[in-house]
């Protein structure tokens, strides 16, 4: 049974950093993408960014591109989501995904992603 698991989420102050983690399970065969979307209860869910496993390409939503990066520890079959200079309109729950194939979607057509984690929490106060 696949599984990815986040974690590192938590409450800070605007200005501050998280790393999130989300670590993968279960599975025999390559992801070709994951995501991290992030969501606000009562608001649609937001891609954030993603990297495409096998070339290390990454894309992020504008909102985020100066602060948030992605990374991927192979060994590890972890993504990482390192977040800096955080703002309250950052707070939301953050969800990794994975998309176990290439397709015509843009990369934060979250429909597309075949696998999701519970969610971590993110909570930035000003």
């Amino acid at each position: 049974q696949v599984q990815l698991v986040e974690s590192g989420g938590g409450s800070v102050q605007a200005g501050g950093s998280l790393r999130l983690s989300c670590t993968c399970s279960g599975y025999t065969f390559s992801f070709y993408s994951m995501a991290w979307f992030r969501q606000v209860p009562g608001r649609e869910r937001e891609g954030v960014g993603a990297i495409y496993l096998e070339s290390d390409v990454k894309w992020y939503a504008a909102s985020v591109e100066d602060r948030f990066t992605i990374s991927q520890d192979f060994d590890k079959n972890t993504v990482y989501l390192q977040m800096k200079s955080l703002k309250p309109e950052d707070t939301a729950m953050y969800y990794c995904a994975a998309k176990i194939r290439a397709s015509g979607d843009s990369w934060n057509y979250g429909d597309a992603y075949t696998f999701w984690g519970q969610g971590t929490q993110v909570t930035v106060s000003s």
